[in-house]
């Protein structure tokens, strides 16, 4: 009996014990200094008056600067070579069959990087004949954007038919341009972009053609095998991926993509 009550004694010695450690613990902690508060930042927008002149020329490029690279996807794809880059790549993954290969981001990528390739004289001529000038303060902002127009203006025309660009002089209802000088970049940029379409049009139709004739030649000999429950194009495919690689098919289309925009 004494060694029970005498165990109980010593377990409630044990309890007070690891209770006194833990509220000593808990003392201790929060009696050390608390971290000095890091400030946080305030972002504040506001409007002041202008010292100078320099000051709203300053805002003034901002606002431009944002504007042009809030536009700049809309800039790339409809006044450079990239829509009829990027319409031929897809129109040789559908006629080749393979919807999955080469994927569509490497087709995107492809696409931008020859688009630079090809547009790269354009951009060194506004380089050379705009954006330097301005920065050196030769020129003024309207001579800038005038001079850095020219150059894509000059691509577009060489790359838009009369015909297209006849259509949108007519639908505009303004009085026929004397000149090329005098025809509006809102005239050029849909006739550029309806005769990109066309061009990147006949060159697929141009491609479709050879793999048009194996898939009819397949599906000619399955008729006359009476296998008629598997799929042409099951058979036909490894066949038009052999003709592709053998005759260099990338290099063909990359080629006549570029020599297509001298």
């Amino acid at each position: 009996m004494q060694s029970k009550i005498s165990k109980g004694m010593g377990y409630r010695v044990w309890g007070i014990g690891i209770v006194l450690l833990i509220l000593l613990g808990v003392q201790t902690i929060f009696a050390q200094p608390a971290a000095p508060d890091i400030p946080l930042p305030r972002v504040t927008f506001g409007v002041e008056r202008a010292q100078n002149v320099e000051d709203v020329s300053v805002a003034l490029e901002l606002v431009a600067l944002l504007t042009i690279l809030s536009l700049a996807p809309s800039i790339i794809i409809m006044m450079t070579s990239f829509t009829r880059i990027v319409i031929v790549l897809n129109f040789v993954k559908q006629a080749l069959g393979t919807q999955n290969s080469p994927p569509n981001q490497m087709v995107m990528g492809l696409s931008l990087f020859l688009t630079f390739f090809i547009m790269a004289p354009t951009f060194n001529r506004i380089n050379e004949e705009a954006l330097q000038p301005y920065l050196a303060h030769e020129i003024n902002y309207q001579e800038g954007i005038d001079k850095a127009v020219k150059p894509i203006r000059e691509f577009m025309l060489r790359q838009t038919s009369e015909h297209d660009l006849a259509l949108f002089i007519r639908a505009s209802r303004q009085p026929n341009p004397s000149t090329i000088d005098d025809l509006k970049m809102w005239t050029i940029i849909p006739a550029f972009v309806i005769s990109e379409l066309k061009t990147a049009f006949i060159i697929g139709f141009m491609i479709y053609i050879p793999f048009l004739v194996i898939d009819m030649a397949v599906a000619s000999i399955l008729m006359s095998m009476g296998m008629m429950m598997l799929p042409p194009m099951m058979v036909s495919m490894p066949f038009k991926l052999i003709l592709f690689v053998l005759v260099d098919g990338w290099n063909l289309i990359v080629q006549q993509l570029l020599l297509s925009f001298h």
